[in-house]
């Protein structure tokens, strides 16, 4: 089994650990992982702003990247349901490469879940850790169940961290509320967006988180900004960084 590893832009020029973590994880696993050099920007910023139609050279570039690969692995919910609903050849004859790439991408903790059926992990992070379930992985992805259902729930980004040792997970009042990132929502709407992510730092630190975790960098990033702005000592890691931890 052959993974090419995908890093969006934002994990690339401002959490390069997380790509680290990420690929060590995949090695961990016995996995043969490559990382295409030319790969750039899936084109989900555009997409979001209403310019899907300039996303083609993204496209283009993201087929020509992947397509020889078994499977995709992204650190990356958003990104990865973005390439799952929009990516298409610009050529026909590429669109089977298109297909096979929509079908076999998978963000990185569905990936070990459901793919790899990881039921073991070695790593050690003796802390009090929230889970951010990230909108685009729970809605989009199917990450984990949404609390509004009247369903059986589950968290495969939650399973996994059960499997790590020392770690507890802290229960929160509202488990899967959005953190109001939501790409260039935050551009657009930034007072809405602040108060959001307010909201959900509060719920965090009113349980005695010590960090705040999730499978997307993205609404991390977000988090992290407001709570520098409260001088708070929490502090934010992806999932894919404490799944590869030994502390």
């Amino acid at each position: 089994m052959t993974v090419g590893l995908f890093i969006p832009c934002y994990v690339d020029q401002f959490y390069p650990k997380v790509a680290i973590a990420t690929l060590e994880l995949l090695e961990k696993q016995g996995l043969q992982v490559v990382y295409p050099l030319n790969q750039t920007c899936c084109g989900q910023p555009m997409a979001n702003s209403g310019f899907e139609h300039l996303t083609q050279g993204c496209n283009n570039l993201f087929i020509q990247n992947f397509k020889e690969v078994d499977y995709i692995v992204s650190p990356s919910g958003s990104c990865v349901l973005h390439i799952k609903d929009h990516l298409h050849a610009e050529v026909g004859k590429e669109e089977a490469a298109a297909t096979h790439i929509r079908k076999k991408i998978y963000e990185l903790t569905e990936f070990l879940t459901d793919v790899v059926k990881v039921e073991n992990i070695i790593a050690r992070f003796p802390h009090k850790v929230g889970m951010h379930q990230s909108c685009h992985g729970q809605r989009g992805l199917k990450l984990s169940q949404m609390t509004e259902l009247v369903a059986d729930p589950f968290s495969k980004p939650e399973k996994l961290l059960r499997m790590v040792e020392g770690l507890e997970l802290i229960d929160l009042n509202r488990k899967d509320e959005c953190c109001g990132f939501g790409g260039t929502f935050c551009v657009t709407e930034e007072a809405v967006s602040a108060k959001m992510g307010k909201d959900r730092v509060k719920d965090h630190l009113e349980h005695g988180a010590e960090y705040i975790t999730g499978a997307d960098m993205s609404c991390l990033m977000h988090l992290e900004g407001i709570l520098r702005r409260q001088n708070s000592k929490v502090q934010v890691k992806h999932i894919a960084e404490i799944l590869n931890s030994y502390a």
